[in-house]
């Protein structure tokens, strides 16, 4: 598992502008202004090459390859390097409000995605997740925060097909992180 970068937000300037104005003064110590540190495509650049250069290293890029904002960046990078996998925790605010393009992702990648939360278990966290990968619900909360942590927008559910869903929640998990080939193992 491997975490280089943090949502693009973070790399842009602290103002108005700024979809993650309210979680950056909060945590003002998430702030990445260039400088000091580097712009943000320079560390995804510097990231695929670290794959890249690796083929035999299998890499699971947390939080949807750390641009879940980016999922035409993402799928290239999928397509290219067949030791990269993705997890989708604490993306779900990102990719619900691009419920299209995430599920036709999601369908397409789904021997690549594996499920996870980044928080302690908790039911509700997990019924909200659930929503947003098995039904089309529309226009709903991302989080049980009376204030969303990552931004004042609602999701919609992908609705995805339940092979995807086995894939994304056990199939792939079983397969990168135990070397187990699923489709012979029965529970």
């Amino acid at each position: 598992m491997i975490h280089v970068a943090d949502p693009v937000a973070f790399f842009a300037p602290v103002d108005r502008y700024n979809e993650r104005w309210e979680e950056l003064h909060a945590h003002p110590y998430w702030h990445f202004p260039n400088p000091p540190f580097p712009p943000f495509l320079e560390v995804m650049t510097a990231f695929a090459n670290l794959v890249a250069r690796h083929p035999r290293t299998t890499f699971i890029g947390a939080h949807v390859g750390c641009y879940a904002e980016n999922l035409q960046w993402v799928g290239e990078m999928l397509d290219r390097r067949p030791n990269f996998y993705i997890d989708i925790a604490a993306r779900i605010g990102e990719l619900g409000r691009q419920p299209y393009t995430a599920r036709h992702f999601c369908i397409r990648y789904a021997d690549r995605i594996l499920f996870g939360l980044d928080q302690p278990a908790d039911a509700a966290d997990y019924h909200i997740y659930y929503r947003f990968l098995e039904t089309d619900d529309a226009y709903f909360d991302y989080s049980r925060a009376d204030v969303p942590p990552q931004g004042r927008w609602q999701i919609y559910g992908l609705c995805l097909p339940d092979d995807v869903l086995e894939k994304i929640y056990n199939r792939n998990a079983r397969w990168v992180l135990l070397g187990l080939d699923a489709s012979a193992v029965t529970d």
